[in-house]
């Protein structure tokens, strides 16, 4: 059997990649067909925003020309394909001519003819228009915000507005294409979407200014600290047809995601244990110790560390617990507790208190240990009884890592998608109920 495997990103398949797939096929018996992932694409210098992995997947797939995908995850992973599989030839598009000549070493390269007049590229500058997004707080997240957003696709940042007229200057003076606005509603006015970083308890009103604004938007986590706030908003997105989304940029960083499916694919067996921590050593005089601004370690934090139990374990716990260190009213350590029925989970943040800040999920058959800053995810270990089953995974976090959120964001809007699958909804909610009940001191010990 004559294997033939050929890659590409196949982002909004058309005719062109059609035909490439069919010169692939004729070359031999088994075609296979890596489809990169969503992770940054350094060739194009922009992210994918139209079609995200198992959505290329999908499409690949009804064309009935693949007998098998694989996703490419990795740079060098074309030479490990190649001999994984036994591949006999390499196929891929002509405008490639020359750049995988190294291959020849493993296996023949050919280069296949494109199609002219057709590319995704043409296809996403002639139907994608350019989302225009207004900052709504000037502080130190939102600097971030704009070359983040210089990196993808169909999104510019046009306007500002703080409360803090300064604030907002200094930031225009900063970013030289963003127009500084007087009012929230000016704002409204000059942009399609509101990216929202602003102290938590303004969160909601900005959030549903905008959404009656027909406006689409994105906020800072924790997005409010209130279960049915959250459940209000989501469903008046969806009513007004808007997009929100919560800002967690873990939940959209390419190793996070990857770990995800890894342990949810079995590979350390049933998850028993979760534990995650986060902490941070911050000035006492900032907004972070200030009751009257939800000051606190697990308003500040707690959303990061629970991130990764209602990914894994859902929103359906028996019983939620917290212990906490106070100080002038506010948390500086906090450790909680969810117990469900086939596991318990733990998490720790601390603003005043130090702490290893790991993550480790225990399975049946092994562990996972992602290392501090594991927040920040581009390293993992998948661990085991023998240790030369151990697996390592590395990875690039580009950036200040907002970048991913901020191409989920867009490609919500684009293929209207209310809910993003890396942090849906519900695990929202739910996060946000976990904070209302520390809120209102059920479950909480002081320590």
């Amino acid at each position: 059997m004559k294997k033939v495997i050929t890659y590409g990103t196949y982002d909004l398949l058309h005719q062109g990649h059609i035909n490439l797939l069919r010169r692939a096929k004729a070359l031999g018996d088994y075609l296979i067909v890596g489809v990169t992932n969503d992770s940054f694409d350094r060739d194009r210098g922009k992210l994918n925003v139209r079609n995200n992995v198992l959505e290329r997947v999908e499409a690949v797939k009804a064309t009935g020309l693949a007998d098998q995908i694989i996703i490419e995850d990795y740079i060098g992973q074309k030479i490990d394909d190649i001999q994984k599989y036994d591949v006999d030839i390499f196929a891929i598009g002509s405008d490639w001519e020359g750049k995988f000549d190294y291959l020849n070493e493993f296996c023949q390269v050919v280069y296949l003819p494109r199609t002219e007049g057709i590319s995704s590229t043409m296809l996403r500058d002639n139907s994608q228009k350019t989302v225009r997004v207004g900052i709504v707080g000037c502080g130190r997240v939102a600097q971030r915000f704009p070359s983040e957003s210089d990196v993808v696709s169909g999104v510019t940042v046009t306007a500002c507005y703080d409360i803090d007229s300064e604030a907002a200057r200094r930031y225009a003076e900063a970013f030289p294409n963003v127009e500084v606005c007087a009012s929230f509603e000016e704002l409204l006015d000059k942009t399609d979407a509101i990216y929202i970083a602003t102290p938590h308890l303004s969160h909601y009103e900005y959030i549903k200014q905008g959404l009656l604004a027909k406006h689409h938007v994105l906020c800072e986590t924790p997005m409010v600290l209130d279960g049915a706030a959250a459940k209000e908003l989501y469903q008046l997105a969806e009513e007004q047809d808007c997009i929100l989304m919560e800002a967690n940029k873990t939940a959209h960083c390419p190793a996070f995601n990857h770990l995800i499916v890894l342990i949810k694919s079995g590979l350390i067996g049933d998850v028993v244990d979760i534990e995650a921590s986060l902490s941070q050593l911050l000035d006492r005089n900032g907004r972070e110790f200030d009751t009257q601004q939800a000051g606190g370690a697990l308003f500040e934090e707690g959303s990061y560390p629970l991130l990764p139990i209602l990914k894994l374990m859902g929103i359906n716990y028996k019983e939620l617990h917290f212990y906490s260190k106070m100080e002038g009213g506010v948390d500086i350590f906090t450790k909680g507790f969810l117990r469900y029925p086939s596991a318990t989970c733990n998490f720790k943040v601390g603003l005043g208190v130090k702490t290893e800040g790991c993550l480790i999920i225990s399975g049946t058959k092994g562990y996972a240990h992602v290392p501090a800053p594991w927040w920040k995810t581009d390293y993992f270990e998948l661990r085991y009884e023998n240790q030369n089953d151990n697996k390592k995974f590395f990875y690039k976090w580009d950036g200040y890592g907002l970048r991913y959120e901020i191409q989920e964001f867009i490609s919500c809007i684009i293929n209207h998608r209310f809910s993003s699958s890396r942090l849906r909804r519900r695990e929202s909610i739910c996060m946000a109920e976990i904070m209302q009940a520390f809120a209102k001191r059920r479950g909480v010990e002081t320590i």
